[in-house]
C-alpha cells in the first residue's frame, strides 16, 4: 500500500494537537479556579481557601508545563509539514499566534514564577493577584488562539494576491465571524472541564473519607458553577451552530448526516452514513427536528451534502459522530450537576455514595467532549484548510511520506511516555491531597499565604 503524505501529515497534527489541548482546556479553568480561592482566602481568612489553592496550584504546575512542552512541537509543523500552508496564510496567521506568544504567554510566564515560587517572599495580596493576571493570561492565550482558528474558518478582512493572503483589516481578520461563538463556546468548555475534575476529586475524597473539609468545599463550588455553566453551554453552541450554519452549511449538513437539501431534515438520533450511496443505514430520526433546531421553521430547508460535489465534502462520518458524543457527554454532565444540586438541596449530596462514585469516575468526560467538539469543526471544514482559500492537500511540504511517517511515530512513542508521566505525578498529587508546611503570615494578614509549587516535584516523588 502506498503512504499518502497528506493523511500521515493530517493524522500527525490530529495527534499532536489532540495531545495538547488536554492541558490548555485544563489550566485555563484551573488558573481561574484558583485565582477565586484566592480571593475568598483574602476575604474570609478560612485556612480551607488556602490548603485547595496549594493542592490545585501543584496540579496546575505540572499540566501547565506539559502544555507548554507539547504545544512547542505543533509550530514546529506548520514549517516542516505544512509549508505551503505558511507561505499562503502566513501573513496573517503570523501575527495572531506572535501576538499569543507576546501578549497571553509572556504574561502567563512572568506571574507564573511569582504564583509558584513567590508565596513566602511576596505579600499575600501580590501572590492572590498574581494568579489572576495568570488566569488572565491563559484566557488571553486561547482568545488569540481562536482568532487564528477562527479566521481559518471564516476568513474575512484579507485580500489576495497571487494566490497569497494580505491582511486589509486586522479587527475583521481578529472578530471573523465565527469568532465570537467560538471563543465563548471553547471557554465555557474549558470551565466546564474543570469543574467536573474538582467534584471528581471531591467525591473522590468523601469516598475514602479523607479531607472532608477540602472534599465539601470542592463538590460545592464545583457543583455551583457546573448548574450555571451547563446549561449556558446549550445556548452558546446553539448560537454557534446558526452560525456555522450561515456561514459553513457543508459542515452542519455532515453533523446531521443531511444529504437532500430538497426536503426538511430529521433529527437523526443515530445511523452510520453511507458516504459511497449517499444515504443513512440504520437510521433513528425524529422527522424535521433538525430543520426546526437550525431553521426555527418545521419546513425549513438547509443544503444538504449532496448539494456539492463529493471532493467537496467533509468526511461525514468523522463529524457525524464525533457531534453526537460531544451532545451525549454534555446532556450526561448537565444531568449530573442539576442531580448534584437535588441531593445539596436535601442535604444528601456527601452521603449519596452512588452518586459520589459516578462522578468521581466522570473526570474525562469534559476533556473526551472537547476533543470531540474539535475534531467536528476541524474534519468538517475540510477539504479546505483555509475556507475558501486553500484546500488541505495544497498546503503541505514536499517532505517524503517515509519520514511523516517516521516522524508521527516517534511522536506517539515520546508522547506516551510524557503522558504516563504526567497523569502518575498528577495522581500522586491527588492521592496526597490538600496539605502544606506552615508559613507564618505577614503582619495584619489573617492567615497563611497559599504556598506555591515547590513542593510539587517533591511530593509527587515521595
Amino acid at each position: 500500500m502506498e503512504l499518502d503524505a497528506v493523511v500521515l501529515a493530517r493524522i500527525q497534527f490530529a495527534f499532536t494537537i489532540t495531545f495538547h489541548i488536554i492541558f490548555p482546556s485544563f489550566t485555563i479553568g484551573l488558573s481561574a479556579y484558583i485565582a477565586t480561592l484566592g480571593v475568598m482566602w483574602l476575604r474570609t481568612g478560612e485556612e480551607k481557601f488556602r490548603r485547595i489553592a496549594q493542592f490545585w496550584t501543584k496540579i496546575f504546575a505540572v499540566s501547565f508545563a506539559m502544555g507548554v512542552v507539547s504545544g512547542i512541537v505543533l509550530s514546529y509543523q506548520f514549517g516542516t509539514n505544512w509549508s505551503r500552508f505558511s507561505v499562503v496564510v502566513g501573513n496573517v496567521m503570523g501575527p495572531l499566534l506572535g501576538y499569543e506568544v507576546l501578549m497571553a504567554f509572556f504574561l502567563e510566564a512572568t506571574f507564573l514564577g511569582i504564583m509558584l515560587f513567590g508565596a513566602d517572599r511576596v505579600p499575600p495580596w501580590l501572590h492572590v493577584l498574581s494568579s489572576a493576571v495568570v488566569a488572565v493570561g491563559t484566557t488571553l492565550s486561547a482568545f488569540w488562539i481562536l482568532a487564528a482558528n477562527s479566521w481559518m474558518q471564516t476568513p474575512a478582512g484579507h485580500e489576495i494576491r497571487d494566490g497569497i493572503a494580505y491582511p486589509v483589516d486586522w479587527l475583521q481578520i481578529i472578530f471573523n465571524p465565527s469568532f465570537p461563538y467560538r471563543f465563548a463556546h471553547m471557554l465555557n468548555a474549558c470551565y466546564i472541564t474543570t469543574a467536573f475534575c474538582v467534584i471528581a476529586v471531591g467525591a473522590r475524597y468523601l469516598i475514602t473519607n479523607r479531607h472532608h473539609e477540602e472534599a465539601r468545599t470542592m463538590m460545592r463550588m464545583g457543583i455551583g458553577l457546573l448548574v450555571i455553566l451547563t446549561p449556558l453551554q446549550l445556548f452558546i453552541g446553539d448560537a454557534h451552530g446558526l452560525n456555522t450554519l450561515k456561514h459553513q452549511p457543508l459542515k452542519v449538513a455532515a453533523m446531521e448526516a443531511h444529504w437532500d437539501g430538497s426536503k426538511p431534515a430529521p433529527l437523526v438520533l443515530f445511523a452510520w452514513p453511507d458516504e459511497i450511496n449517499e444515504r443513512n443505514r440504520y437510521e433513528i430520526s425524529i422527522p424535521r427536528l433538525a430543520s426546526l433546531i437550525l431553521t426555527h421553521d418545521i419546513n425549513g430547508l438547509f443544503p444538504g451534502l449532496k448539494s456539492v460535489a463529493p471532493q467537496d465534502r467533509p468526511p461525514v462520518k468523522n463529524v457525524f459522530f464525533a457531534f453526537r458524543i460531544m451532545v451525549g457527554l454534555g446532556l450526561f454532565m448537565i444531568a449530573a450537576a442539576f442531580f448534584g444540586l437535588l441531593l445539596w438541596w436535601k442535604r444528601d449530596l456527601f452521603d449519596t455514595r452512588w452518586y459520589l462514585w459516578i462522578v468521581s469516575k466522570s473526570w474525562w468526560m469534559g476533556f473526551v467532549a472537547i476533543i470531540a467538539g474539535w475534531v467536528v469543526t476541524e474534519s468538517g471544514r475540510q477539504p479546505w484548510i483555509a475556507t475558501g482559500i486553500l484546500r488541505t492537500r495544497d498546503a503541505i511540504s514536499p517532505v517524503p511520506a517515509s519520514t511523516v511517517l517516521t516522524t508521527l511515530i516517534l511522536f506517539v512513542v515520546v508522547y506516551s511516555i510524557v503522558f504516563s508521566a504526567g497523569i502518575y505525578f498528577i495522581n500522586r498529587l491527588i492521592e496526597k491531597g490538600p496539605t502544606g508546611r506552615a508559613i507564618e503570615p505577614p503582619d495584619g494578614v489573617p492567615n497563611r499565604p497559599i504556598t506555591g509549587a515547590t513542593e510539587a516535584a517533591r511530593d509527587a516523588t515521595r
